[in-house]
Protein backbone atom coordinates (compact mmCIF):
# COMPACT_ATOMS: atom_id res chain seq x y z
CA UNK A 1 0.00 0.00 0.00
CA UNK A 2 1.57 3.36 -0.89
CA UNK A 3 -0.97 5.35 1.89
CA UNK A 4 -1.45 4.57 5.48
CA UNK A 5 -4.77 5.13 6.90
CA UNK A 6 -5.21 6.23 10.04
CA UNK A 7 -8.85 6.22 12.49
CA UNK A 8 -10.12 9.51 13.04
CA UNK A 9 -13.10 11.48 14.20
CA UNK A 10 -13.72 15.06 13.26
CA UNK A 11 -15.20 17.27 15.02
CA UNK A 12 -16.30 20.77 15.95
CA UNK A 13 -15.34 22.15 19.53
CA UNK A 14 -16.37 25.31 20.14
CA UNK A 15 -15.18 27.88 17.46
CA UNK A 16 -12.36 25.62 16.07
CA UNK A 17 -12.35 22.00 14.32
CA UNK A 18 -9.99 19.30 13.56
CA UNK A 19 -9.21 15.77 13.55
CA UNK A 20 -9.48 14.04 16.51
CA UNK A 21 -7.32 10.71 17.03
CA UNK A 22 -6.73 7.41 19.80
CA UNK A 23 -2.75 8.42 20.46
CA UNK A 24 -1.85 5.06 20.27
CA UNK A 25 -2.85 5.23 16.20
CA UNK A 26 -0.34 7.84 15.43
CA UNK A 27 3.30 7.73 15.54
CA UNK A 28 5.06 7.73 18.91
CA UNK A 29 8.38 9.42 17.92
CA UNK A 30 7.46 13.36 17.73
CA UNK A 31 9.44 14.14 14.28
CA UNK A 32 7.99 11.41 12.82
CA UNK A 33 4.16 12.53 14.21
CA UNK A 34 4.86 16.11 13.60
CA UNK A 35 5.25 14.81 9.76
CA UNK A 36 2.06 12.60 9.72
CA UNK A 37 0.04 15.74 10.69
CA UNK A 38 1.43 17.78 8.87
CA UNK A 39 0.52 15.66 6.05
CA UNK A 40 -2.87 14.99 7.70
CA UNK A 41 -3.56 18.26 7.59
CA UNK A 42 -1.85 19.65 4.23
CA UNK A 43 -0.17 22.21 5.54
CA UNK A 44 2.23 23.74 3.11
CA UNK A 45 -0.73 25.38 0.81
CA UNK A 46 -2.96 28.25 2.01
CA UNK A 47 -5.92 25.88 1.15
CA UNK A 48 -4.70 22.97 2.42
CA UNK A 49 -5.66 21.25 -0.49
CA UNK A 50 -3.86 18.23 -0.12
CA UNK A 51 -5.11 17.54 3.33
CA UNK A 52 -8.25 18.02 5.46
CA UNK A 53 -7.05 21.81 7.42
CA UNK A 54 -9.51 24.42 6.35
CA UNK A 55 -6.78 26.98 5.41
CA UNK A 56 -6.98 28.62 8.74
CA UNK A 57 -5.49 28.62 12.66
CA UNK A 58 -8.50 27.36 13.89
CA UNK A 59 -9.27 24.39 11.40
CA UNK A 60 -5.80 23.23 11.39
CA UNK A 61 -5.62 21.77 14.98
CA UNK A 62 -5.35 18.54 16.12
CA UNK A 63 -6.77 16.14 19.45
CA UNK A 64 -4.63 12.90 20.19
CA UNK A 65 -6.75 11.08 22.98
CA UNK A 66 -5.29 8.26 24.84
CA UNK A 67 -6.85 6.45 28.90
CA UNK A 68 -5.38 8.58 31.30
CA UNK A 69 -2.51 7.18 33.80
CA UNK A 70 -3.25 9.97 36.43
CA UNK A 71 -5.62 9.06 39.44
CA UNK A 72 -7.29 12.52 38.76
CA UNK A 73 -8.26 11.66 34.64
CA UNK A 74 -10.33 9.75 32.64
CA UNK A 75 -8.77 11.08 29.68
CA UNK A 76 -5.33 12.45 27.95
CA UNK A 77 -5.38 15.21 25.74
CA UNK A 78 -2.74 16.24 23.90
CA UNK A 79 -2.63 18.75 21.70
CA UNK A 80 -0.84 20.13 18.19
CA UNK A 81 -1.09 23.30 16.20
CA UNK A 82 -0.20 22.55 12.75
CA UNK A 83 0.37 25.83 10.80
CA UNK A 84 -1.31 26.50 7.53
CA UNK A 85 2.02 27.02 5.57
CA UNK A 86 4.85 27.20 6.77
CA UNK A 87 5.05 23.21 7.62
CA UNK A 88 5.25 23.63 11.67
CA UNK A 89 3.88 22.03 14.69
CA UNK A 90 4.04 23.43 17.94
CA UNK A 91 3.29 20.58 20.53
CA UNK A 92 3.56 24.04 23.54
CA UNK A 93 0.36 25.04 23.73
CA UNK A 94 -3.13 23.86 24.21
CA UNK A 95 -6.52 24.85 22.93
CA UNK A 96 -9.71 25.21 25.14
CA UNK A 97 -12.08 25.25 21.98
CA UNK A 98 -10.97 21.58 21.02
CA UNK A 99 -11.26 20.79 24.07
CA UNK A 100 -14.97 21.23 24.16
CA UNK A 101 -14.91 18.25 22.12
CA UNK A 102 -12.69 15.95 23.79
CA UNK A 103 -15.12 14.88 26.44
CA UNK A 104 -17.85 13.77 23.40
CA UNK A 105 -14.65 12.41 21.16
CA UNK A 106 -13.74 10.51 24.13
CA UNK A 107 -17.32 9.17 24.05
CA UNK A 108 -17.28 8.26 20.53
CA UNK A 109 -13.91 6.31 20.90
CA UNK A 110 -15.24 4.47 23.43
CA UNK A 111 -12.54 5.78 25.91
CA UNK A 112 -15.36 6.32 28.46
CA UNK A 113 -18.28 5.30 28.74
CA UNK A 114 -21.82 7.68 29.63
CA UNK A 115 -23.12 7.59 32.96
CA UNK A 116 -26.71 9.17 33.55
CA UNK A 117 -28.67 12.07 31.79
CA UNK A 118 -24.89 14.00 31.99
CA UNK A 119 -21.28 12.60 32.09
CA UNK A 120 -18.51 13.94 33.67
CA UNK A 121 -15.08 13.63 32.08
CA UNK A 122 -12.29 14.27 33.87
CA UNK A 123 -9.54 15.72 31.13
CA UNK A 124 -5.68 15.97 31.95
CA UNK A 125 -4.32 18.24 29.26
CA UNK A 126 -1.39 16.84 28.63
CA UNK A 127 0.47 20.04 27.23
CA UNK A 128 0.09 22.36 30.18
CA UNK A 129 -0.95 19.59 33.10
CA UNK A 130 -4.18 21.62 32.90
CA UNK A 131 -7.40 19.80 34.81
CA UNK A 132 -10.62 20.18 32.92
CA UNK A 133 -13.78 18.72 34.03
CA UNK A 134 -16.02 18.73 31.27
CA UNK A 135 -20.23 17.66 30.98
CA UNK A 136 -21.49 16.35 28.66
CA UNK A 137 -24.87 15.63 27.60
CA UNK A 138 -25.85 11.91 27.76
CA UNK A 139 -29.66 11.74 27.80
CA UNK A 140 -30.66 8.10 28.57
CA UNK A 141 -27.12 7.14 28.65
CA UNK A 142 -26.89 8.61 24.73
CA UNK A 143 -24.65 11.01 23.77
CA UNK A 144 -26.42 13.81 22.54
CA UNK A 145 -25.16 17.08 19.89
CA UNK A 146 -28.90 18.45 20.13
CA UNK A 147 -29.91 21.25 22.25
CA UNK A 148 -30.38 25.25 22.42
CA UNK A 149 -27.23 26.53 23.31
CA UNK A 150 -25.68 29.24 20.99
CA UNK A 151 -21.94 30.53 20.82
CA UNK A 152 -20.96 33.84 19.25
CA UNK A 153 -18.95 32.60 15.62
CA UNK A 154 -21.00 29.07 15.28
CA UNK A 155 -24.32 29.05 13.30
CA UNK A 156 -27.29 27.51 14.90
CA UNK A 157 -27.41 25.45 18.57
CA UNK A 158 -26.24 22.95 19.88
CA UNK A 159 -26.09 21.02 23.46
CA UNK A 160 -24.12 22.87 26.12
CA UNK A 161 -20.56 21.18 26.89
CA UNK A 162 -19.87 22.96 30.26
CA UNK A 163 -15.97 23.20 31.31
CA UNK A 164 -14.38 23.92 34.79
CA UNK A 165 -10.49 24.45 34.46
CA UNK A 166 -8.32 24.35 37.72
CA UNK A 167 -4.73 24.25 37.73
CA UNK A 168 -4.27 26.57 34.62
CA UNK A 169 -2.04 29.31 36.75
CA UNK A 170 1.39 29.33 35.56
CA UNK A 171 1.14 25.96 33.42
CA UNK A 172 3.55 26.98 30.63
CA UNK A 173 5.90 29.16 32.53
CA UNK A 174 5.32 28.40 36.48
CA UNK A 175 4.24 31.44 37.63
CA UNK A 176 1.11 33.98 37.29
CA UNK A 177 3.60 36.29 36.08
CA UNK A 178 6.51 35.15 34.11
CA UNK A 179 8.20 38.57 34.51
CA UNK A 180 7.45 39.16 38.05
CA UNK A 181 5.84 42.67 37.33
CA UNK A 182 2.35 43.65 36.61
CA UNK A 183 3.46 45.65 34.09
CA UNK A 184 6.04 45.91 31.58
CA UNK A 185 7.18 48.24 28.50
CA UNK A 186 8.94 46.34 25.90
CA UNK A 187 9.16 49.22 22.97
CA UNK A 188 7.79 51.63 24.18
CA UNK A 189 4.16 49.73 24.81
CA UNK A 190 3.38 49.06 27.77
CA UNK A 191 2.68 45.16 28.45
CA UNK A 192 0.75 42.45 30.99
CA UNK A 193 2.48 39.01 30.68
CA UNK A 194 0.29 36.79 32.26
CA UNK A 195 0.34 32.65 32.06
CA UNK A 196 -3.13 31.76 32.95
CA UNK A 197 -4.46 28.48 30.53
CA UNK A 198 -2.27 29.99 27.38
CA UNK A 199 0.87 32.76 28.49
CA UNK A 200 -0.09 36.09 26.73
CA UNK A 201 1.08 39.39 26.16
CA UNK A 202 -1.66 41.62 26.45
CA UNK A 203 -1.95 45.24 25.90
CA UNK A 204 -4.14 48.28 25.64
CA UNK A 205 -5.18 48.90 22.11
CA UNK A 206 -4.66 52.55 22.42
CA UNK A 207 -1.28 52.09 22.59
CA UNK A 208 -0.71 50.83 19.23
CA UNK A 209 -3.34 53.89 17.62
CA UNK A 210 -6.01 51.59 17.70
CA UNK A 211 -9.87 51.75 19.32
CA UNK A 212 -10.08 48.00 19.83
CA UNK A 213 -13.29 47.47 17.96
CA UNK A 214 -11.36 46.95 14.80
CA UNK A 215 -12.86 43.26 12.78
CA UNK A 216 -10.71 41.07 12.39
CA UNK A 217 -10.23 41.36 8.69
CA UNK A 218 -9.50 44.74 9.30
CA UNK A 219 -6.40 44.16 11.92
CA UNK A 220 -5.40 41.50 9.89
CA UNK A 221 -4.76 43.66 7.10
CA UNK A 222 -2.92 46.47 9.12
CA UNK A 223 0.46 44.95 8.61
CA UNK A 224 2.27 47.54 10.39
CA UNK A 225 0.62 46.78 13.79
CA UNK A 226 1.47 43.33 13.25
CA UNK A 227 5.17 43.82 13.12
CA UNK A 228 5.27 45.60 15.89
CA UNK A 229 2.95 43.24 17.75
CA UNK A 230 5.74 40.72 16.73
CA UNK A 231 8.22 42.44 17.71
CA UNK A 232 6.76 42.70 21.35
CA UNK A 233 5.69 39.33 21.59
CA UNK A 234 9.26 37.58 20.87
CA UNK A 235 11.20 40.03 23.54
CA UNK A 236 8.46 39.30 25.77
CA UNK A 237 8.80 35.52 25.73
CA UNK A 238 12.45 35.60 26.24
CA UNK A 239 11.36 37.52 29.38
CA UNK A 240 8.69 35.31 30.17
CA UNK A 241 11.23 32.53 29.90
CA UNK A 242 10.10 31.01 26.78
CA UNK A 243 13.35 30.97 25.49
CA UNK A 244 12.96 31.77 20.83
CA UNK A 245 9.47 32.16 20.14
CA UNK A 246 9.27 33.20 16.93
CA UNK A 247 8.33 30.22 15.51
CA UNK A 248 6.37 28.89 18.26
CA UNK A 249 2.16 29.93 18.46
CA UNK A 250 3.10 31.19 22.78
CA UNK A 251 2.86 33.31 24.01
CA UNK A 252 -0.24 34.22 22.34
CA UNK A 253 -1.02 38.25 22.14
CA UNK A 254 -4.37 39.93 22.87
CA UNK A 255 -5.72 43.51 23.15
CA UNK A 256 -8.24 45.40 25.88
CA UNK A 257 -10.09 48.63 25.64
CA UNK A 258 -13.28 49.69 27.06
CA UNK A 259 -16.36 48.03 26.66
CA UNK A 260 -18.16 49.26 23.49
CA UNK A 261 -21.54 47.74 24.65
CA UNK A 262 -23.00 45.96 27.61
CA UNK A 263 -19.94 43.56 28.33
CA UNK A 264 -17.38 43.51 30.48
CA UNK A 265 -14.32 44.84 28.55
CA UNK A 266 -13.59 44.76 24.61
CA UNK A 267 -11.04 42.08 24.09
CA UNK A 268 -8.93 41.18 20.48
CA UNK A 269 -6.89 37.95 20.31
CA UNK A 270 -4.18 36.56 18.02
CA UNK A 271 -3.15 33.55 17.22
CA UNK A 272 -0.72 34.84 17.01
CA UNK A 273 0.26 35.72 13.29
CA UNK A 274 -3.63 36.62 12.74
CA UNK A 275 -6.57 37.24 14.65
CA UNK A 276 -8.81 35.36 16.26
CA UNK A 277 -12.08 35.34 14.24
CA UNK A 278 -13.74 35.35 17.84
CA UNK A 279 -11.99 33.82 20.72
CA UNK A 280 -9.83 31.36 22.58
CA UNK A 281 -11.59 29.66 25.37
CA UNK A 282 -7.83 29.47 26.89
CA UNK A 283 -7.22 33.07 25.87
CA UNK A 284 -10.68 33.61 27.76
CA UNK A 285 -9.35 32.84 30.72
CA UNK A 286 -6.16 34.41 30.69
CA UNK A 287 -7.61 38.37 29.14
CA UNK A 288 -10.29 37.76 32.37
CA UNK A 289 -7.76 37.23 34.68
CA UNK A 290 -5.94 40.26 33.48
CA UNK A 291 -9.37 42.08 34.20
CA UNK A 292 -9.64 41.23 37.06
CA UNK A 293 -6.02 41.93 38.55
CA UNK A 294 -5.40 45.46 39.99
CA UNK A 295 -2.24 47.01 38.49
CA UNK A 296 -2.67 45.38 35.22
CA UNK A 297 -2.83 47.01 31.90
CA UNK A 298 -6.58 46.97 32.45
CA UNK A 299 -6.42 49.43 35.12
CA UNK A 300 -9.30 51.97 34.05
CA UNK A 301 -10.96 49.98 30.97
CA UNK A 302 -13.67 48.42 33.32
CA UNK A 303 -15.74 48.31 36.86
CA UNK A 304 -13.96 45.07 38.30
CA UNK A 305 -16.32 43.04 39.78
CA UNK A 306 -15.62 43.16 43.70
CA UNK A 307 -17.09 39.18 44.51
CA UNK A 308 -16.27 36.18 43.56
CA UNK A 309 -17.09 34.12 41.59
CA UNK A 310 -17.70 36.79 39.23
CA UNK A 311 -18.92 36.42 35.24
CA UNK A 312 -16.67 38.22 33.03
CA UNK A 313 -18.17 39.29 29.87
CA UNK A 314 -15.60 39.78 26.65
CA UNK A 315 -16.38 41.58 23.30
CA UNK A 316 -14.77 40.37 20.43
CA UNK A 317 -15.50 40.04 16.85
CA UNK A 318 -18.35 37.40 16.84
CA UNK A 319 -19.75 38.29 20.06
CA UNK A 320 -19.10 38.00 22.94
CA UNK A 321 -17.91 34.90 25.45
CA UNK A 322 -18.91 34.38 29.33
CA UNK A 323 -16.11 33.27 32.00
CA UNK A 324 -16.96 32.75 35.30
CA UNK A 325 -14.38 33.26 37.58
CA UNK A 326 -13.79 32.05 41.32
CA UNK A 327 -10.57 34.05 42.80
CA UNK A 328 -9.43 35.53 46.01
CA UNK A 329 -7.60 39.14 46.25
CA UNK A 330 -6.61 38.38 50.31
CA UNK A 331 -3.34 38.16 48.82
CA UNK A 332 -2.67 39.72 45.28
CA UNK A 333 -5.03 38.20 43.13
CA UNK A 334 -5.15 33.79 43.11
CA UNK A 335 -7.44 32.50 40.47
CA UNK A 336 -8.65 29.00 41.69
CA UNK A 337 -10.96 28.05 38.78
CA UNK A 338 -12.72 29.19 35.55
CA UNK A 339 -15.70 27.81 34.15
CA UNK A 340 -17.42 28.52 30.28
CA UNK A 341 -19.71 27.07 28.69
CA UNK A 342 -19.26 25.71 25.37
CA UNK A 343 -20.41 23.64 22.36
CA UNK A 344 -19.60 20.49 20.23
CA UNK A 345 -20.52 18.75 16.90
CA UNK A 346 -19.08 15.40 15.06
CA UNK A 347 -18.59 15.94 11.65
CA UNK A 348 -17.39 12.88 10.45
CA UNK A 349 -15.46 9.59 10.99
CA UNK A 350 -13.52 7.39 9.34
CA UNK A 351 -9.81 7.20 8.15
CA UNK A 352 -7.67 9.88 6.97
CA UNK A 353 -4.73 8.91 4.77
CA UNK A 354 -1.27 9.95 4.82
CA UNK A 355 1.78 8.61 2.29
CA UNK A 356 3.20 5.18 3.89
CA UNK A 357 6.57 6.91 2.70
CA UNK A 358 5.72 9.44 6.07
CA UNK A 359 4.52 6.86 7.86
CA UNK A 360 4.11 3.09 7.23
CA UNK A 361 1.78 2.67 10.52
CA UNK A 362 1.43 1.54 14.20
CA UNK A 363 4.49 -1.32 13.47
CA UNK A 364 6.74 1.98 13.12
CA UNK A 365 5.97 2.39 16.61
CA UNK A 366 7.51 -1.09 17.67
Amino acid sequence: MTQTAIPYVFMRGGTSRGPYFRRSDLPEDLDQLASALIAVVGSGHPLNIDGIGGGTAVTTKVAMLSESKDNWADVDYFFAQVSVEDQLVDFKPTCGNILSGVGAAALEMGLVDPKGDETEVRIRAVNTGAQVLARVQTPGGRLAYDGSTEIAGVPGQAAPVQLNFMGVVGAATGSFLPTGSLRDAIDGIEVTCMDVAVPMVIARADAFGLSGYESAVELDGNSGFFDRMEAIRNKAGALMGLGDVSQSVTPKFGLLAQPLGSGTIATRYFMPWNTHPSMAVTGAQCLASCALAPGTIADGLLTRPETSPAQVVLEHPSGTIQVLVDFSTDEGFDLNSAGLVRTARKLADGHVYIPSAIWAGPEDNA
